[in-house]
């Protein structure tokens, strides 16, 4: 490797002549910006137990009233990171959202895409452009850039669920921002999942006309994601990921411009070895108990729990029961890596 000069090695009048113009030289700080043979990181592999944070999200509603907060969430803060910049890893930002029985989130709209992956309860909702998505535990919701959006809660007990947002990118890159609407007017019927989307592989035949097809499909229903992945597992040999990625429907693309979304299914024992990629990622478990081998550190998960991937991890997972199977929410930034042209897997 070629040993680069230090600024010791310059003389002080020389750097404060760079330093006057706005200046400074690389060859000092080069090493910093691309190391040799992996990428530095300070994101590290975490685990978050949602025993251990429920109650303290359901006392954040006992302590702030919907109205002082907007959106009620616990923030997921990766212990590589500083906690104010509120990241699972450099493009992730994820958090636990609250609402009670009777509250709304009021309507908004802003330039990172989100998710929201339901944890638990029912009778919760979100109305994006006027389609109202019924939230079932497991479900998944998006809400893209720039589409109005609301939750509201019509059952009993307490809702949560998972957001995860390419918040972090959006921000760095200068451009997060929102604005506040009226509520929405809600289309009648039920939503496109429950209609024009029902099975893979079948579209409405207006479909083949719309040349741009952002965002069709709003709700991906968690018990027609779990029916898949039980009927694949059928055909896949143990021990080789049981997995599914959410797509657009009408382009078969990933959903979403910058995080993509995928289900992973662990059979009862069975221990899989995912591709190591260059993707970092947050783990969320739907259903089920193991334990995870990432990067090195071991975790061992219960339901709902969550854990982060740095980049170019390697990550072995366990299902520990021998009886029940396990199932796994995946987010990761492979889509924005491949835009990039800079996505590895090995």
């Amino acid at each position: 490797m070629t040993e680069l000069g230090t600024l010791d090695e310059l003389p002080q009048r020389y750097i404060q002549e760079l330093s006057d113009l706005d200046l400074v030289p690389l060859w000092p700080f080069l090493r910093g910006f691309l190391p040799y043979g992996k990428p530095e990181r300070k994101t590290q592999p975490a685990h978050w137990s949602y025993e251990t944070i429920r109650p303290l999200l359901m006392e954040a509603g006992e302590l702030t009233p919907i109205e002082k907060a907007e959106r009620r969430v616990l923030v997921l803060c990766n212990p590589g990171h500083d906690p104010e910049d509120a990241l699972v890893t450099p493009s992730i930002y994820a958090g636990l959202q609250l609402i009670k029985p009777g509250e709304t989130a009021p309507n908004h709209k802003h330039s990172p895409s989100a998710v929201r992956l339901v944890v638990e309860g029912n009778g919760g909702f979100t109305t994006v452009r006027g389609e109202k998505l019924p939230m079932e535990p497991g479900d998944l919701i998006l809400t893209p850039p720039h589409l109005w959006h609301e939750h509201g809660h019509e059952g009993d007990g307490p809702i949560v669920w998972m957001d995860a947002l390419d918040l972090p990118l959006i921000y760095n890159l200068e451009a997060s921002y929102s604005i506040e609407g009226d509520s929405q007017e809600v289309r009648p019927g039920p939503d496109s999942s429950q209609t024009l989307y029902r099975r893979s592989g079948v579209l409405p035949y207006s479909a083949l006309d719309n040349r741009d097809p952002k965002f069709p499909l709003l709700r991906f229903p968690w018990q027609e994601v779990k029916t898949a992945l039980n009927d694949m597992s059928r055909g896949v040999s143990l021990g080789q990921p049981v997995r599914l990625a959410y797509v657009n429907p009408q382009t078969g693309q990933e959903c979403m411009p910058v995080l993509g979304f995928s289900a992973l299914m662990l059979r009862p024992g069975e221990e899989v070895l995912l591709p190591r990629r260059s993707a970092s990622g947050l783990l969320k478990v739907v259903e089920g108990r193991g334990q995870a081998d990432i990067d090195g550190q071991c975790f061992d998960w219960e339901q709902h729990d969550m854990m982060a991937v740095p980049t170019h991890s390697p990550v072995k997972l366990a299902n520990r029961s021998n009886s029940q199977p396990a199932y796994l929410f995946i987010v990761d930034d492979a889509p924005l890596h491949r835009k990039l042209g800079i996505y590895e897997e090995y």
